[in-house]
């Protein structure tokens, strides 16, 4: 039987702050701009945590049973590994979507019905991640969806339930928040180029090639840095308190871009990437909240 220790390292920890730090920096900007509704943001997390979970088991049911982890260098996979099995998993990616929905489904009831719409395209964008015919996280668009949906949709969508508006620093959240999500998935697509390419798994790092991904990879870093500064511009200069979360994405880049690791030695920086996203939202929930 597939143990707890397994179904949670399955659900790959590591990855989440993905999924809470845009629900901080979106709850931070609806308190700068008006008044936070706790409850409501204490729902969006829930959706945001249960789908990062739910795509996290969809990704591992759908490349385990194409047989595209079983020489796979990063974290382990349930059903590649053997731990669990193919339905096992797929109904606990089900399950997470399912909590996913319901809570989505208050905040709906409780904000706007059209906001059940973004809910259901953000389910079928998790599954078709890897899942499907033509999954397009095979075919480069991985970074594009994971910007989209972990970046923009999440922190304008947090923002916008306890608001009801759509606000300017809300978008420049929702563009640090995704250049960081996306410098994630980047770093673990580098880490897996060559299996990848063995399989016929084109991610954009396999497009790209490992020296070019190594500078997108800083790219993004950048990216989230300087629309912090214009989430500063558009509310207060007590944001910046938020560049804490260049600490750990300097450390990032340097085994990225100077030490030049490669396979396993990308691994610690999933973290430490992971470790600056909830550093950078955790980093504006707090100043915008006092401000």
């Amino acid at each position: 039987m597939t143990t707890s220790a397994q179904w949670i390292a399955g659900s790959r920890p590591r990855t989440l702050p993905a999924a809470v730090a845009p629900v901080l920096a979106g709850t931070g900007v609806a308190a700068y701009v008006d008044e936070p509704v706790w409850w409501k943001a204490a729902s969006a997390m829930l959706v945001a945590l249960a789908l990062q979970v739910g795509v996290n088991f969809a990704n591992d049911y759908s490349d385990g049973i194409r047989g595209t982890d079983e020489d796979r260098v990063g974290p382990m996979r349930l059903v590649g590994s053997g731990a669990a099995t193919a339905r096992a998993v797929k109904l606990a990616a089900f399950a997470s979507f399912g909590v996913a929905g319901i809570a989505g489904l208050v905040l709906a009831a409780a904000t706007s019905w059209w906001l059940v719409a973004i809910g259901a395209v953000c389910i079928v964008a998790a599954w078709f991640y890897t899942g499907g015919k033509h999954p397009y996280g095979y075919l480069g668009l991985g970074e594009v969806m994971v910007f989209v949906f972990f970046g923009l949709v999440a922190v304008i969508g947090t923002t916008y339930v306890q608001t009801e508006t759509f606000e300017l620093p809300a978008l420049y959240a929702g563009i640090a928040s995704g250049c960081l999500s996306c410098a994630i998935l980047v770093a673990n697509n580098l880490r897996d180029i060559p299996t990848d390419r063995e399989v016929g798994k084109r991610t954009l790092a396999v497009v790209l090639g490992d020296e070019r991904t190594r500078w997108f990879y800083v790219l993004l870093v950048i990216a989230a840095a300087v629309a912090l500064v214009g989430i500063a511009l558009a509310t207060t200069w007590w944001a910046l308190v938020a560049f804490v979360h260049v600490v750990p994405a300097a450390r990032a880049v340097r085994v990225v871009a100077g030490e030049r690791a490669a396979g396993p030695g990308l691994i610690p920086v999933l973290q430490l990437t992971g470790v600056s996203e909830l550093l950078l939202g955790a980093g504006l929930f707090g100043a915008l909240l006092l401000a």
